[in-house]
């Protein structure tokens, strides 16, 4: 199973950012996918969420109303589009994916490699 993350950078506070993550190697239909992310000298973090059929979505308190996480199960991808970032923002951004909605936001089955995301003050 390879979660290959992608669409990292440096934006400035305020701006917005894409990050996608290609799957292959599951069914990815049957699993629930999800975003977590680790900034430098904390742990790592759930960030949202989503059930394998687009429906189920959550997020984490910081990511409400500012973060959008979507799927599309024909081309095995799930992204989270990011909008009004926060310095605080700051981290490596890791997709997931697990057999149930509570697998993927606890202790996922799978995890991809992660895509650095900076934004600056």
């Amino acid at each position: 199973v390879q979660l290959q993350a992608s669409g990292g950078g440096l934006v400035q506070a305020g701006g917005s950012l894409r990050v996608s993550c290609a799957a292959s190697g599951l069914t990815f239909s049957k699993y629930a996918l999800g975003w977590f992310r680790q900034a430098p000298g904390k742990e790592r973090e759930f960030v949202a969420r989503i059930g394998w059929n687009g429906a189920s979505i959550y997020y984490a308190n910081s990511a409400k109303g500012r973060f959008t996480i979507s799927r599309d199960n024909a081309k095995n991808t799930v992204s989270l589009q990011m909008y009004a970032l926060k310095p605080e923002d700051t981290a490596v951004y890791y997709c997931a994916a697990g057999t149930t909605i509570q697998v993927v936001t606890t202790s996922p089955d799978y995890w991809g490699q992660g895509t650095q995301v900076t934004v600056s003050s």
